[in-house]
């Protein structure tokens, strides 16, 4: 038996590609011991330069800057996903009035780095007498780079279907928007899943951007306690601990698409073929 791009290894394939994982796996663990030692051997691991883990305000604080953080993901996640299908739903569009502008938006919005909307919206918006809060500025940012990148997706999971699925909705007498939202969309959803999640964990470590502008999310404590001299300025170990509580956030995003895609899946009934009816008149022998 072969696949469709490489033929089967063989024995001796086998065991090669055992030996060179093994290897691979070896200087992984390699690199990972030789940045712990510099770690330990430049002092990074001595215990008062974690003391500030032991006081009560900054755990306090610490979970204050984690809300933060998760309250600008979570509305730009919600912001960004219904911009994206809106987009989406204009560049799907039969009537160019509506294509033309939506694939403006999201060619324009896609190729400005999201810092540079981020600054657009905060430092910006104050020539035109409104001064949004870097909430605002972060959560707009996040909003319109992540939901013309997620209207993209969104428009490649419905082209990527067969087309007989439409023909077939439209023969019934489905208008278009009926043949989108129940025919279309709920098949399209579970082939963007895995993309739609990995966009949403890009958006939530560009959350991390918001300290440029002063916005009090994790990224920012770590700017603050890691130049305290009573600590011992333990800027190493604070990146170190807060980038385990962003790789901890990400792992349970990760977990929850992937619960939801199995609920989806034991959910899903199966259909059964029809018996075949037996004739009305026999024929005589």
């Amino acid at each position: 038996m072969s696949s469709v791009l490489f033929d089967v290894p063989g024995p001796r394939a086998r065991v090669r590609h055992r030996l060179l994982a093994v290897v691979g796996v070896l200087g992984v663990a390699a690199l990972i011991a030789f940045i712990a030692y510099r770690f330990y051997d430049s002092g990074q691991f001595e215990p008062r330069l974690w003391e500030w883990l032991q006081y009560e305000n900054v755990q306090l604080e610490l979970l204050k800057r984690l809300g933060n953080t998760l309250s600008a993901f979570g509305a730009g996640a919600v912001l960004a996903l219904l911009l994206g299908a809106v987009l989406a739903a204009g560049r799907l569009s039969d009537h160019a009035v509506w294509r033309v502008p939506a694939t403006f938006l999201v060619e324009i919005f896609r190729a400005i780095p999201l810092l540079i909307l981020i600054f657009m919206f905060y430092y910006g918006a104050a020539s035109f007498g409104f001064k949004p809060t870097p909430f605002m500025a972060v959560v707009a940012g996040l909003t319109l780079y992540n939901g013309s990148v997620l209207a993209e997706i969104f428009r490649a999971g419905v082209r990527s279907l067969p087309k007989g699925q439409a023909e077939a909705a439209y023969a019934l007498g489905m208008r278009k928007t009926q043949v989108m939202v129940f025919v279309l969309l709920p098949q399209a959803l579970r082939v963007m899943l895995p993309t739609i999640v990995s966009q949403l964990v890009v958006l939530l470590k560009d959350t991390a951007l918001g300290f440029i502008i002063t916005y009090q999310e994790l990224l920012d404590y770590v700017k603050y306690l890691g130049a305290q001299g009573q600590f011992g300025r333990p800027l190493v170990p604070m990146t170190l601990f807060v980038g385990a509580m962003y790789i901890t956030m990400c792992l349970l995003l990760t977990w929850l698409a992937s619960w939801l895609e199995k609920r989806n899946r034991r959910n899903k009934k199966a259909v059964k073929p029809a018996q075949d009816a037996e004739p009305l008149v026999r024929a005589d022998a």
